[in-house]
């Protein structure tokens, strides 16, 4: 069976993580009330695309 030879450091357990993170959600903004609304999603606000 495969056994790590020494522990793996903080840094390197970090740098195997950087690309976890979330990005933000894209927003647009509604031609209609002026709200933010998803692309391509009805707007929240008023009920329209």
């Amino acid at each position: 069976m495969a056994v790590p030879k020494s522990k793996t450091s903080k840094a390197r357990t970090k740098q195997r993580r950087a690309h976890d993170a979330l990005s933000p959600m894209p927003a647009s903004v509604c031609k209609k009330c002026g709200e933010k609304k998803r692309p391509h999603h009805v707007c929240l606000a008023c009920g329209t695309k």
